[in-house]
């Protein structure tokens, strides 16, 4: 069996590319660092830490009207890495800065989260694994 694989990205499908570029600008603070348009979708990629790509899709055959659910088969999340608890509730600060509503910073036994969404509602997650 070969190595267990790293995850080299993710990809978001979303309703209006321009709007949630804009989005993921004021999140992360920087522009896409490529656009892919060779199939039926155009895709901005931005660079995430670590070497992971970060995509947003815009598919010629979207269907108006439809949002992400999380209860349904398929993705549930994508959840980025924070250091530490103090990492997470930074974010929380950029979070209200930037005016994004979240759920606050959430402690379990295993680490601390700070959930919110995109303007799609594609769940999105903050979190730090408790040492």
């Amino acid at each position: 069996m070969p190595e267990l694989p790293s995850i080299s990205h993710v990809a978001l499908s979303v309703t209006d590319l321009a709007a949630s570029q804009a989005w993921y600008e004021r999140l992360f603070g920087v522009e896409p660092a490529m656009t892919l348009s060779d199939g039926p979708f155009e895709r901005k990629v931005f660079a995430l830490a670590g070497g992971q790509l970060f995509g947003l899709t815009a598919h010629e055959a979207a269907r108006p009207g439809d949002r992400f659910d999380v209860v349904a088969p398929g993705l549930d999340h994508v959840g980025f890495a924070c250091t530490d608890r103090a990492e997470v509730a930074a974010w929380q600060t950029h979070l209200d800065l930037i005016g994004v509503p979240h759920g606050g910073v959430v402690e379990a036994d295993y680490g601390w989260a700070l959930s919110f969404t995109d303007p799609d509602g594609n769940a999105l997650e903050f979190f730090a694994l408790a040492s």
